[in-house]
């Protein structure tokens, strides 16, 4: 019965889990879409902004 009970929380987390990142990525699909409409131009992309970190981690240099 233990094992049933952890796999129906375990399966509840996962749910909750994708309804939340289902979420973020329609926010940002909705920002983004606020902001191609407020551009004037519907068919260009939108410049996205510059988080300022690399997209990379770098490697040490060897010495």
């Amino acid at each position: 019965m233990l094992r049933l009970e952890l796999h129906r929380i375990r399966i509840a987390e996962l749910l909750r889990a994708a309804d939340q990142e289902r979420r973020a990525r329609e926010a940002v699909r909705s920002r983004r879409a606020a902001r191609r409409a407020r551009s004037g131009d519907p068919g260009a992309p939108a410049a996205e902004a510059r988080t300022g970190r690399p997209r990379r981690r770098r490697q040490p240099c060897p010495a």
